[in-house]
């Protein structure tokens, strides 16, 4: 298969992002705390603009 860099660069942020998702789920029924839901919120959005628009944050 053949992919284009952007393509490619897409796919593995949205690979960190759902690693970095999956990590926060495994985390809540331990009771361990992470960020607070506004902060959580911003950055959700900043990598969602990220990889939609090819910005970096």
């Amino acid at each position: 298969m053949v992919m284009d860099i952007k393509a490619f660069n897409r796919r593995e942020k949205m690979l960190k992002l759902r690693e970095e998702l999956l990590a926060v789920e495994e985390d809540r029924p331990a009771g361990r705390v992470g960020s607070a839901p506004d902060e959580l919120d911003t950055y959700l959005d900043s990598i969602i603009d990220e990889i939609e628009h090819g910005k970096e944050i």
